[in-house]
């Protein structure tokens, strides 16, 4: 048996510092995972998640202590290559990207702009595609590498299946991440699996006042969408499941089922 093989799994998270990447680092510290925390200038929130991470491992009576706080622009491609090397280089092995990070900037058709959706798709899509492409490399190098047992989680949104004109470039960007599912998938197996996990109306923003957002989430046909415990759960379900790859979990209520004519921001 491999050494690497006696270890837990390690999952990079991009993102990890706040919202939904901080709330999915809590689930897999507590279920025996080893994480490698990414953050852009979070630094001070990156600790905090990186402590509690620690905490909720050794709670759970998991002590193997492989946590690590990992900087990076992910916009700078040189960067973005260089974050898998630094996860390995830091916890030994890697097994799985969460990709958390996104960046959610407004325009519309009649402001779009190049840079707008340069901005959007170098984070958004072009990120996630190279780390894929870095951890795809790392497996191939291992001598405990088994079909199926490293995977690419990507996070998208569930109006990519109920389009609206708001948010434009981060829509093309998402959409093209989704896109890229199915292709990497695909060219990424048998080692490497991908998942798309798109969740619906989950977290308030500060374009979204609380009594909005509490009446925006109730627009669905459950009557409620999803919330982070929601999305941190069908990422590990997606991490461990391993007849999934090259499609996609709406979690989000079924809130894509409704015609939404406007972003939720919007409403």
């Amino acid at each position: 048996m491999s050494a690497l093989s006696n270890k837990p799994k390690i999952v990079l998270i991009t993102g990890a510092a706040k919202r939904l990447g901080r709330e999915i680092a809590l689930l897999l510290a507590a279920s025996g995972y080893g994480l490698a925390l990414h953050y852009r200038h979070s630094a001070a929130e990156a600790a905090q998640t990186l402590a509690d991470c620690q905490q909720a491992a050794a709670a759970a009576g998991h002590k193997h202590g492989l946590f690590a706080a990992l900087p990076a622009d992910l916009a700078d491609e040189n960067q973005a290559r260089a974050l898998v090397p630094q996860a390995v280089a830091a916890l030994g092995q890697l097994d799985a990207v969460v990709n958390s990070a996104s960046i959610f900037e407004e325009d519309e058709a009649h402001n779009f702009s190049h840079a707008a959706l340069m901005a959007h798709m170098a984070t958004n899509t072009a990120a996630p595609v190279l780390l894929a492409q870095a951890l795809h490399q790392h497996v191939q190098a291992r001598a405990d590498a088994q079909a199926g047992g490293a995977c690419v989680v990507n996070l998208l949104d569930q109006k990519l299946w109920n389009l609206n004109p708001d948010f434009f470039s981060y829509t093309l960007s998402k959409a093209a991440l989704e896109a890229a599912n199915t292709m990497l998938a695909m060219a990424l197996a048998p080692l490497l699996r991908v998942v798309g996990v798109a969740p619906g109306l989950t977290l308030t923003a500060p374009m979204l006042g609380e009594e909005q957002f509490k009446r925006l989430h109730t627009l669905s046909p459950l009557g409620e969408s999803s919330r982070a415990a929601d999305i941190a759960s069908a990422v590990k379900f997606a991490l461990e499941n391993r007849a999934l790859t090259g499609t996609s979990l709406l979690i989000d209520g079924g809130q894509h089922l409704m015609r939404f004519e406007r972003d939720f921001s919007k409403m």
